[in-house]
C-alpha cells in the first residue's frame, strides 16, 4: 500500500491484517462493557485482549466504503504497520457490523472495509509520547458534524504491549482498539477521523463516507 511520511510517498506491505480487540487500560471498565454487550446476546472474548484476524484487503484508502444495511458504524483506531522490519504509526477506523455482532464478532469485524489514513508516522519518532497522542472521532448527524470519541492513547493498552501480544510479523498491520463512544454506538453516514501529536503540532486525519448497500432477501 503506499503511505505518506513527512511528504515522501512509501510503499509498505500489508499481507496480514489484525484487529485488537477488547484494548481498554481500565480493566474494570472493559468487564463492565463486555457485561453489558452480554445482556443484548454479544459472547465474551475468550481472553483479553483478543486478536481478530481479517482480510489484509480489508484495509483500504478510500473516501467512500460500501457496506450491507444499516447496522454498521466506524470506530478510530491507532494502526500500526510492520515493513521491512520498520514499525509504523498511522490512523485507521475499525468499521464494523454492529447487527452481526451478536452472531459473531469475528464475522462483523471481517465484512467491512477498514479505511485508513495515508499518512503514517516511525513509531520511533513518537514512542516516547504515545501515552499524549489524541485521537478523534466527529460523525454527521441531521447534518451537523458532532463528537462521537475523544481521548488519548493513555486509555488502551501500550502499543508495544498489543504488538507483542498479537504475534503479528512482517508485512502486518494492526487495528489497536478504541475509545468509548460519547452517546452510544450508533451508525453514521460520514466521518471525520485525526491522530494529533500534541508535542510537535502535527495530525494524522482520515475523513470517509459510508454508502449503504440494499439488503436483498
Amino acid at each position: 500500500m503506499k503511505f505518506y511520511h513527512s511528504g515522501s510517498e512509501i510503499d509498505l506491505t500489508v499481507e496480514h491484517l489484525y484487529v485488537a480487540g477488547w484494548t481498554g487500560r481500565n480493566a474494570d471498565a472493559v468487564q463492565h462493557h463486555i457485561d453489558e454487550l452480554a445482556e443484548i446476546g454479544v459472547a465474551p472474548p475468550s481472553e483479553v485482549p483478543l486478536y481478530y484476524r481479517v482480510s489484509s484487503s480489508l484495509l483500504v484508502h478510500a473516501n467512500t466504503i460500501e457496506v450491507l444495511g444499516p447496522e454498521t458504524s466506524g470506530e478510530v483506531e491507532p494502526l500500526i504497520i510492520q515493513s521491512a522490519g520498520a514499525l509504523w504509526l498511522g490512523l485507521a477506523s475499525d468499521h464494523t457490523d454492529r447487527g452481526l455482532e451478536a452472531y459473531s464478532v469475528a464475522a462483523s469485524k471481517q465484512i467491512c472495509a477498514k479505511p485508513a489514513a495515508k499518512d503514517v508516522w516511525r513509531l520511533c519518532e513518537v514512542d516516547a509520547d504515545l501515552d499524549t497522542l489524541i485521537l478523534r472521532c466527529s460523525i454527521k448527524e441531521d447534518g451537523n458534524w458532532v463528537s462521537y470519541q475523544v481521548g488519548a492513547l493513555s486509555n488502551i493498552l501500550p502499543l508495544q504491549k498489543l504488538i507483542n501480544g498479537s504475534g503479528m510479523g512482517d508485512n502486518s498491520a494492526m487495528l489497536c482498539g478504541t475509545l468509548g463512544a460519547i452517546g452510544g454506538v450508533r451508525p453514521s453516514h460520514a466521518y471525520k477521523m485525526e491522530l494529533e501529536d500534541p508535542k510537535r503540532n502535527r495530525r494524522i486525519t482520515l475523513e470517509y463516507s459510508v454508502r449503504k448497500l440494499p439488503t436483498v432477501l
